[in-house]
């Protein structure tokens, strides 16, 4: 949990504890004279003001319902200015001479970055700044491509190394979780690209071996456990989500598409050691959530357990089972997920209870 969720967490806490303290009060059970009223309404309004002036937090319910909006509007339009930025170049690209494209090309990247850093500096919320990322990460994109078409530069691998270290380096500069996604998924091509091609294969061509990506998958899941990433917002999800994803989501396609492998085994056998291989997977994240804390691995792991199920429910019964059974054993087979989960669950608050 990085600095800003632990300040956001505090201030839910002293809205909690008002909350009950008003309860407590209708049903006779405590009774705060006026001193001592007064003194912990002081001491909790300078923390929440230090804590706002710090983190710029949501010390109110109102307050959240509206930076969740504001993050999807941000969201939103982060992505429209990109696309615009995107088009833009495209539609009037062919009127401009080579050197004012070079020009162009050059300048963007720097401009916008430029141009973020001195609305963030202006801005105390980040959302601007963040939407302004988004551009200059689009243009350093459009940079890069479009230079080599106007020089007849054949692309490597490479490139996505350099998307992969300016999505980052921006996302760590100014707060912002979708390009650090974008970063790591660039990251991730880079290095199955790679792989690939001391094959002596063509790099464009990583995922005919969705193999490739296990590489990556694992150093990208282990970064937040050897770099602490308490300054900045959501970052560490995002690294064990996506080292998850990248790692199931290849599992997920051999399962049912052996001929894809490097093993050198029938494909029926590499799919069935790859379905095995999902099961475990995924029951071992779960487990090691809820070990951890972690809720956004829990959420994977389930995810992708439930879908390898009714991917085998998929292959076993589709063909033989009337329509009305297939979906009946679905729904039971829900149910006893539900269930499952429940009692984890109160198995983990009763363990929670005794530690505490």
């Amino acid at each position: 949990m990085d600095n800003k969720q632990k300040a956001q967490q505090r201030a839910e806490q002293i809205q909690a504890f008002y909350n009950e303290i008003s309860l407590l009060e209708d049903a006779d059970m405590l009774r705060l004279d006026d001193d001592q009223r007064q003194r912990i309404s002081h001491y909790h309004e300078g923390l929440l003001k230090s804590l706002t002036d710090a983190y710029d937090i949501d010390t109110s319910s109102r307050q959240k319902q509206l930076s969740r909006g504001m993050k999807i509007v941000s969201f939103i339009g982060a992505l429209a200015l990109a696309a615009s930025v995107f088009f833009l170049f495209h539609q009037f690209w062919g009127y401009f001479g080579t050197p004012l494209q070079v020009s162009i090309l050059v300048a963007a990247p720097l401009m916008t970055l430029y141009v973020t850093y001195w609305v963030s500096q202006r801005e105390a919320t980040g959302y601007f700044a963040k939407m302004l990322s988004m551009v200059s990460f689009v243009c350093f994109v459009l940079n890069l491509v479009m230079l080599g078409q106007i020089f007849n530069i054949t692309q490597s691998e490479n490139v996505l190394l350099l998307f992969a270290v300016y999505g980052v380096l921006l996302a760590y500069a100014f707060d912002v979780r979708l390009l650090l996604a974008m970063g790591i998924l660039a990251f991730a091509g880079f290095i199955a690209a790679r792989t690939y091609t001391w094959s002596g294969m063509y790099w464009l061509s990583t995922g005919e071996r969705p193999e490739n990506f296990f590489i990556p998958a694992v150093l990208i899941f282990t970064v937040p456990l050897l770099w602490k990433q308490e300054k900045y917002s959501g970052f560490t999800p995002v690294y064990r989500v996506f080292g998850s994803l990248l790692f199931l989501v290849p599992v997920l396609v051999l399962s049912n598409w052996g001929a894809s492998s490097y093993l050198p085994w029938d494909p029926s056998v590499i799919e069935g050691a790859y379905q095995v291989t999902g099961f475990v997977l995924s029951a071992a994240l779960i487990a090691l959530g809820i070990r951890k804390h972690w809720p956004d691995v829990i959420n994977t792991g389930n995810a992708f357990f439930v879908l390898f199920l009714y991917t085998k429910f998929f292959d076993w019964w589709w063909e033989i089972m009337p329509k009305y059974l297939f979906f009946l054993v679905i729904a039971l087979t829900s149910l006893l997920l539900l269930y499952l989960y429940k009692h984890l669950r109160r198995h983990s608050q009763l363990t929670e209870d005794k530690h505490a």
